[in-house]
């Protein structure tokens, strides 16, 4: 069956049509009734006339009104930048410097301290027992001493009587010579005595410090930062019960590159940025810098002192930002950057001023604007202020 017919219109034009639902087309008597059957063929059967559709061009969404600025290039400050961590400037381990059991404990972690406080008891009944022979033995000490001062005393006016009677030749040389000797005598044995006295007087000295070593004391204002032991231990030498730290002077120990070192420069003044008190940068000061590299990291350590400032604790994470000079490097207004999840971007605008979303690696902030280190070049014109608006595919039209 021929599916296909072919007709010659009054313009003597042929019309080549498909089968449509009603079967095989049939010959029409008169010219304009054909073209009305073909035209109905054609509408009821477009699918199997042809596949050739032109699809409509879209157009794009036009905003108007909307802050446009070209990227530019710009010096900004090259600043080293050294991570560290904060530290109390004055730390001190506390140990008993006598062994004994510890039986009193009269503070915790985070007690604040003041210098001459007793922080801990060791128990003190030897040293108490030493204390009192001691003491014992300086009273002895002091009788002997005052015996011994009498005899000298005596054997003295008596070798002056002596004297005078030898001069007048009443007494022989010998016994001039026995009244001289005692004399001599008793004063060695006075002497003697003193430095007896002075022996028991330094080992009662030396019991009252025994004595003292059963109270830890503390050795400065601050604070108890760890407690290492309990009523019951057993305190000997070298053994640390307490931590304490200085709470009036801090310091950030930051580590510099050795191919750095040489921006850094003892007593000079450097920002510091603090994480936990919301990165407000503070006035250091380099205090030190010690002279021997760590083998390992080939990086010197650098002790910043920090302003006093009661939110400071040890252990903080801060940077020191050490200047370099200036750089070249392309800056955007913090309002013209998107958040994306984890990623940033900014709608830059193509020749034909549509705005594509792209995504870029951000640098640090100066101020209002932000570095950008990869992701745009100079001259390329962005949205500055987009905000919460979607302006991706649209048309910008600038203020």
């Amino acid at each position: 069956m021929n599916h296909n017919i072919s007709r010659t219109t009054a313009a003597g034009a042929k019309a080549r049509v498909c089968a449509g639902p009603f079967g095989t087309a049939k010959a029409m008597p008169h010219p304009t009734a054909t073209l009305l059957f073909l035209n109905m063929i054609m509408v009821l059967g477009l699918s199997g006339c042809s596949s050739d559709r032109q699809p409509a061009t879209a157009v794009p969404e036009t905003v108007r009104n909307v802050s446009v600025l070209a990227v530019q290039r710009a010096d900004v400050p090259d600043v080293l930048e050294a991570v560290g961590t904060i530290r109390a400037a004055q730390t001190s381990q506390l140990a008993s410097q006598m062994m004994g059991n510890i039986v009193e404990i009269r503070v915790h972690e985070g007690d604040r301290i003041q210098r001459g406080q007793v922080l801990a008891v060791i128990d003190d009944a030897q040293p108490r027992a030493a204390v009192d022979r001691a003491t014992a033995a300086e009273n002895a000490a002091a009788q002997e001493l005052t015996a011994s001062e009498s005899a000298l005393a005596l054997a003295e006016s008596t070798l002056k009587r002596y004297q005078n009677l030898y001069e007048k030749k009443s007494v022989s040389p010998q016994e001039f010579d026995e009244v001289k000797a005692r004399y001599q005598g008793a004063l060695a044995q006075r002497d003697m005595t003193r430095a007896g006295q002075a022996q028991v007087k330094a080992a009662l000295a030396q019991a009252h410090t025994a004595l003292g070593y059963t109270r830890i004391l503390a050795p400065f204002d601050g604070v108890v930062t760890e407690k290492k032991a309990d009523p019951g231990t057993l305190a000997s030498p070298g053994l640390p019960i307490f931590t304490v730290e200085d709470l009036k002077r801090y310091r950030l120990e930051a580590t510099v590159n050795e191919n750095d070192l040489r921006y850094v420069r003892m007593g000079e003044p450097v920002p510091v940025l603090v994480d936990a008190l919301d990165s407000t940068e503070q006035k250091g000061k380099v205090v030190q810098i010690v002279p021997t590299a760590d083998p390992g990291s080939r990086s010197f350590l650098v002790k910043i002192e920090m302003p006093s400032d009661s939110r400071l604790r040890s252990g903080l994470f801060g940077r020191a930002q050490f200047s370099r000079g200036r750089r070249p490097s392309l800056l955007v207004p913090q309002t013209a950057v998107v958040e994306r999840g984890q990623l940033q971007a900014v709608y830059v605008l193509d020749p034909n001023k549509i705005a594509n979303l792209r995504y870029v690696t951000l640098g640090k902030t100066s101020g209002s604007e932000v570095e950008v280190l990869a992701g745009l070049q100079e001259g390329e014109r962005l949205v500055a202020k987009p905000g919460d608006l979607d302006l991706n595919g649209k048309r910008i039209e600038a203020q």
